[in-house]
């Protein structure tokens, strides 16, 4: 049975554990490992590590700090498949997810390698009588990463790469019931030459993570994470005087006209929200169709998800696998029959669904569809985070847009319409910070940057892309002159044009 420990100064830590946590398999639902757990001490050690790295960190050059970040970007691609495995162990989701979540946070790894435009800063010549002013960008010093389950490589990668190539040193907190990516990555990291200390990871629960808000040295924290988690990690981070961005829960919504594509928005509904087996912030989670198109929509995607293969990741023919855990599986089938006892209809009954090649003891629920859901119902109001699916009928586009603009949550959104001025006007008027045109995930490319709006982010700044580099570094303004021989002396007064 395996071990999973801490990463700190460069190496795996070699002390005994206080506390554990268990590391399942959830297409077996059996033990698989176990994982140690940090006390304050661990993570005091931690810090102590990224701070001690942090002065020479920061004087690496930029074409040092690339040459690092290429060489890690290549070892991760050619360790995809290795990293795929363990997160289909350990998290449940099939091979191909697995292996687009790797792809995904590469996406960020490679938007790092172009630090030294990034950090570009502006020149102004002259700006009074020989004197010159200009604006330079800094890292902060030691930056933690807090992050969740569903993503235990893809997320991490869309901090830690950024925060390291902007010359801030790292540690990060991964979910306890996934680590073992996290240590695939940090060896990546050592093999591509990045100096001790810069990446430490400890693993552990709550008490790891205040920890690290509560450190007097760690300067910015970053957070994924459910609502409630997140406005605790701001509320808490802020209040010891840190930088946070801390992202939390979704209620999607995917809007589908009476001009759209039914086989078009169906397919989407079907891989946006079951992709992952609905275990991501940006799966749809409800269907908003506008009459007339509600029947026929709801009964093309019942067709399609009875389709669905489910089953354990090592089959590469799985579409979707396990959820994470026996608790959470049986929390996200309660809103089934909570659904059905405030009057929706059950059109897919997910916990019927056939399960090919999976043991019985694993975490199995299969995608499922709640119809004539209203706003009212729990399956609604909630982040149920797995993979059932609330189809909500509106009578025009302006119900539409208002259900999803009164929404508390405001991650992101989409709408699949063959009207482009429909789509422009949405766009204009949903509430959210992400929203899909034709396209059910809106998730950005790299270049840009990822985050809600309302009870979806605490903090002003979103995650990866130019923001993500604002977020790790602070700006300084200089002001120089530079006098020459004919300068006539002392001036105890403001410079002047002449």
């Amino acid at each position: 049975m395996k071990n999973v420990t801490h990463w700190i100064g460069g190496r795996p830590w070699d002390g005994a554990a206080q506390r554990q946590g268990d590391i399942y398999d959830p297409a077996a639902g059996q033990v698989t490992g176990r994982v140690d757990f940090a006390s304050a001490a661990v993570v005091d050690d931690a810090v102590a590590a990224a701070g001690k790295a942090f002065g020479s960190w920061r004087a690496a050059s930029l074409t040092k700090r690339t040459q690092i970040l290429f060489a890690f970007r290549e070892l991760v691609r050619a360790h995809t498949g290795e990293l795929a495995e363990l997160i289909s162990s350990e998290h449940g989701k099939v091979a191909g997810d697995a292996a687009g979540e790797v792809a995904r946070g590469l996406e960020v790894a490679e938007f790092a390698c172009g630090i030294g435009h990034l950090l570009k800063g502006g020149f102004s010549e002259n700006v009074s009588t020989g004197v010159d002013a200009y604006s330079i960008r800094q890292p902060l010093g030691v930056v933690a990463g807090i992050t969740p389950f569903n993503f235990p490589a893809m997320v991490p990668m869309w901090m830690f790469p950024i925060a390291i190539a902007c010359g801030n040193t790292f540690v990060l907190k991964p979910s306890e019931k996934d680590p073992s990516a996290s240590l695939l990555l940090a060896r990546l990291w050592a093999e591509a030459g990045l100096p001790e200390g810069v990446f430490n990871v400890v693993q552990g629960d709550k008490e790891a993570v205040g920890a690290l808000l509560a450190h007097p040295e760690v300067r910015a924290v970053s957070f994924v994470g459910s609502t409630p988690v997140a406005r605790y990690v701001y509320q808490t981070a802020t209040g010891a005087g840190k930088r946070v961005q801390a992202l939390g829960g979704a209620k999607n919504h995917m809007v589908v006209l009476p001009d759209a594509d039914l086989d078009l928005a169906a397919d989407a509904a079907v891989s946006a929200g079951f992709g992952s087996a609905g275990e991501r912030c940006m799966a749809v989670s409800v269907l908003v169709a506008v009459e007339p198109v509600a029947d026929d929509l709801v009964a093309r995607i019942a067709g399609r998800v009875k389709a669905l293969r489910v089953g354990p990741g090592s089959d590469t023919q799985a579409e979707m696998g396990p959820l994470v855990s026996a608790a959470h599986r049986d929390k996200v089938a309660s809103y089934l029959d909570a659904g059905v006892a405030g009057g929706a209809t059950l059109a897919v009954d997910g916990r019927a669904h056939a399960v090919t090649g999976g043991s019985e003891e694993g975490f199995w629920l299969g995608p499922s569809v709640l119809d004539h859901v209203t706003p009212q119902m729990s399956c609604y109001t909630d982040e149920i985070f797995g993979p059932v699916l609330s189809v909500v009928r509106v009578r025009s586009y302006h119900d539409a847009v208002a259900l999803v603009s009164e929404n508390p949550y405001g991650n992101g959104t989409a709408i699949f319409t063959s009207d482009g001025g429909a789509a422009r006007r949405f766009v204009n008027e949903a509430e959210c910070g992400m929203i899909g045109v034709n396209v059910p995930i809106p998730v950005p490319m790299a270049y840009y940057s990822f985050g809600g709006w309302k009870a979806s982010l605490f903090g002003d700044t979103h995650a990866y892309g130019t923001e993500g580099v604002h977020f790790y570094t602070r700006g300084k303004a200089v002001t120089s002159r530079w006098l020459d021989p004919s300068h006539g002396g002392v001036s105890l007064g403001f410079p002047q044009n002449q």
